[in-house]
């Protein structure tokens, strides 16, 4: 199986669309070389288009997600919603410990820290536990300055114009 020589951190946040999107582009390019990638998934259940799609890549491609129905909003966090994410981080650090992945795909995990799920310090002491050969990405919204200074990879997507502003909702297979 190949190996990575050195994997980075990658952070791909902002207010546009498209964070998620290409966290999975980046996972088909590298199953396509043989690679082994893990997509962790915060503050989400498995109901989205990707999870049915990427049962044709295993074990090439593995998504857990880990979120429970509905949305959270910052003044509604439940305890399960705490859990879920500590339960999250817990699976990503004893995957990637153990060896069994190249690239390890945090998705929504920036999310988790602006929602208070997790502290700045967690993830940061994760990334600094990340064997030289593994790659991470971390996606969401709102990435703290300090995930970002430890990055060697930031892309901001910036929306421009969505159709959320014409009042067009989330389309099944396009935003989920």
């Amino acid at each position: 199986m190949p190996e990575l020589k050195q994997g980075l951190v990658q952070v791909y946040t902002g207010d546009g669309k498209g964070k998620t999107t290409a966290a999975l582009g980046l996972a088909l390019r590298a199953a396509g070389h043989g690679l082994k990638v893990v997509i962790v998934q915060f503050m989400k259940m498995p109901r989205y288009g990707e999870h049915r799609a990427l049962q044709y890549l295993l074990p090439q491609i593995t998504v857990k997600a880990f979120g429970r129905p509905g949305f959270i909003h910052r003044s509604g966090v439940q305890p399960e919603d705490l859990d879920q994410a500590h339960n999250a981080l817990s699976f990503a650090r004893e995957i990637m410990l153990k060896g069994e992945v190249d690239i390890l795909i945090l998705d929504e995990i920036n999310n988790a820290l602006y929602f208070g799920l997790l502290k700045e310090e967690e993830v940061l002491n994760f990334l600094k536990e990340r064997p030289p050969q593994v790659e991470v990405v971390l996606t969401g919204r709102n990435a703290p300055s300090s995930i970002i200074a430890v990055a060697d990879l930031v892309t901001e997507m910036r929306s421009i114009k969505h159709p959320y502003e014409k009042g067009i909702a989330a389309r099944q297979g396009i935003e989920f």
